[in-house]
C-alpha cells in the first residue's frame, strides 16, 4: 500500500502508483485484458512489477469493505 497515492492535486485525486501519473484504474483495466506484468511494464516504463501488483492490493483491500447482498432476480 505504500505504493498507492491518493492527492487531490494529481489526477484529480484517483488513486495512482506512487511516483507516476499512471491509475489504479487503468493498471487494473490492463490486468482485466489479460496483458501481463511484463506487458504492462513495456507500454507504461514508469511503473515496475511491484507497482502493478500493489494496485491489484490496493483494489482488493477496497472490496473487503462492507457487502451488501443484492436481491435475487
Amino acid at each position: 500500500m505504500q505504493l498507492i497515492s491518493v492527492h487531490p492535486d494529481v489526477l484529480h485525486g484517483q488513486a495512482h502508483v506512487r511516483g507516476t501519473r499512471i491509475p489504479v484504474a487503468l493498471v487494473l483495466g490492463c490486468l482485466a485484458e489479460g496483458m501481463s506484468e511484463q506487458e504492462i511494464v513495456r507500454e507504461y516504463p514508469t511503473l515496475t512489477v511491484e507497482g502493478i501488483r500493489a494496485a491489484a492490493a490496493y483494489a482488493a483491500e477496497l472490496t473487503r469493505e462492507d457487502v451488501f447482498p443484492l436481491p435475487m432476480s
